[in-house]
């Protein structure tokens, strides 16, 4: 260990993911187990650079009672935004406009004042970006990755992924015995940002007839053949999974809002997919947005497990003297990867992946 360690701050930052609480349980114990102190920031960063917005502290102690039976809790018990990356913090000037302040070193600085030592940042590329640059000004920092969208580089997968598959799995069994009693095509569009790793997953294992991903643009008119041809097989209804970073053949992605603060939100694509189809099939089109509900539950038991093995890593990592790096599942180990090689670009679906070429083979059309 190249230096003591007494204090362990942990924060939650970017979107929610199953498996979260499992990672603050496994962090807190593994260092209580080491005689350390743990604490925990709320929403992100803004406890500390946004005190006076918790009137029960923007920082809370955490031990083994407070962690006591929140594994198969959803969520975080400390807390998550997408807005205040400390980096790029927003406030608003005397003109009444928003503009972006580096806040780092405030950070950093509070960090100090309540004696931490040793930040654990549990988080996506985003929050995993920005604790790279707090470790480069100088800060002890271990990444934790999580994200549904398993988009994360470096790590064979991200805990929250596979409850997001698990879920959206079940929706479109369902979905396929309404669809087929109306005799109605559904559009079923689920979340993953620029990555199509959900859709393709989920819609592999919930057997639907297209699956759009933002790695393959998508043409409309194979999507409809795909659909006509379902027809003439006396098969007059069909699944259409569809990433929310899916974007046409010279076509754009579908942006719901772009903000100063946090990253552009994705969405609509599947209305828009809807309405078109209808149009050029003639068919009665329906469209489910799963959203938020697949960030939501308990996380399943392959989640819980990884988050756990994450959290317990992480400190083993501090222990070791490590700094500067993301822990990483490589099965059957987590190991540990610089945060600069986890974040420096994002890991989406290869098209020549075995889950890929297995849909081809099940005549699963990809809109091209």
């Amino acid at each position: 260990m190249t230096q003591s360690v007494k204090r362990i701050a942990i924060s939650t930052g970017g979107g929610d993911a199953p498996g979260l609480n499992a990672v603050i349980r496994a962090v807190v114990l593994s260092a209580v187990k080491r005689g350390w102190d743990c604490v925990g920031i709320r929403d992100g960063y803004n406890g500390l650079l946004m005190p006076e917005e918790f009137p029960s502290g923007g920082v809370i102690q955490l031990t083994r009672k407070s962690v006591r039976g929140i594994t198969h809790l959803g969520g975080t018990i400390l807390g998550t935004t997408n807005r205040g990356n400390p980096t790029k913090f927003p406030v608003k000037g005397a003109d009444g406009k928003i503009m972006e302040v580096d806040r780092s070193d405030e950070l950093i600085e509070a960090l100090q004042s309540y004696g931490v030592d040793s930040l654990v940042s549990i988080g996506g590329d985003g929050s995993l970006s920005i604790a790279h640059h707090l470790f480069q000004k100088g800060l002890r920092v271990i990444g934790v990755p999580k994200t549904i969208d398993n988009d994360l580089d470096r790590t064979v997968v991200t805990f929250g992924f596979e409850t997001a598959v698990a879920f959206a799995t079940e929706c479109l069994d369902r979905l396929h015995s309404t669809a087929e009693s109306h005799h109605r095509v559904i559009v079923v569009e689920v979340m993953g940002r620029y990555a199509g790793w959900i859709a393709l997953n989920s819609g592999i294992a919930g057997s639907a007839d297209v699956i759009l991903i933002p790695e393959i643009a998508y043409d409309l008119n194979k999507v409809a053949d795909k659909i006509r041809d379902r027809e003439r097989q006396g098969i007059n209804y069909s699944i259409i999974m569809v990433a929310e970073g899916a974007k046409p053949k010279d076509g754009h992605l579908s942006v719901i809002e772009h903000e100063i603060g946090r990253a552009e939100r994705l969405g609509g694509v599947g209305d828009k997919i809807g309405r078109d189809l209808q149009k050029v099939t003639g068919k009665e089109v329906r469209v489910v947005v799963l959203g938020h509900l697949l960030r939501g539950g308990s996380p399943v038991s392959f989640d819980r497990l990884t988050a756990l093995r994450f959290g317990a890593a992480a400190v083993r990592a501090i222990d070791s003297g490590e700094n500067g790096v993301m822990v990483a599942l490589d099965p059957p180990v987590v190991r540990y990867v610089p945060l600069a090689e986890a974040t420096q670009r994002m890991k989406t679906v290869p098209l020549d992946c075995d889950t890929i070429l297995t849909g081809r083979d099940l005549g699963i059309s990809f809109g091209d």
